[in-house]
């Protein structure tokens, strides 16, 4: 006997890929995921292709793979495409300790956030 399969929490035209652990503070990686969020994913491929910011290409790498899971496990078709939602949330901070004046000592946050991606398949209009 095994346990009974769990409903899928994404819906029918829907796949999602999971990064967790990226050394970067919330704040700064969601200022790129909203840059993404809405875009046909092949602009957004685009847009993070020739972004100036660090973490654009782990941002790509997470939206390559959700594109990948639609594609091959939910037959998807790419072309339709969009990131329905990029969402960021916070990970384990490390905190260390930084020498100051007069033997004092700093503290130094080094957070981690965690970026998940939704894409969902739109029927394109035809006219």
């Amino acid at each position: 006997m095994s346990k009974p399969k769990t409903k899928r929490a994404l819906g029918e035209h829907e796949a999602k890929a999971v990064t967790r652990s990226l050394r970067i503070n919330t704040r700064k990686l969601n200022e790129v995921a909203a840059e993404i969020r809405g875009m046909k994913v092949d602009k957004a491929l685009a847009h993070l292709q020739f972004s100036r910011r660090r973490i654009a290409q782990d941002v790509k790498k997470t939206l390559e793979s959700a594109i990948a899971n639609a594609e091959n496990n939910h037959d998807l078709d790419v072309d339709d495409l969009v990131v329905a939602e990029a969402h960021v949330g916070k990970a384990l901070v490390m905190k260390r300790f930084h020498a100051r004046a007069r033997g004092r000592a700093g503290r130094v946050e080094k957070p981690f956030a965690n970026l998940t991606i939704v894409v969902r398949e739109v029927e394109a209009a035809k006219a």
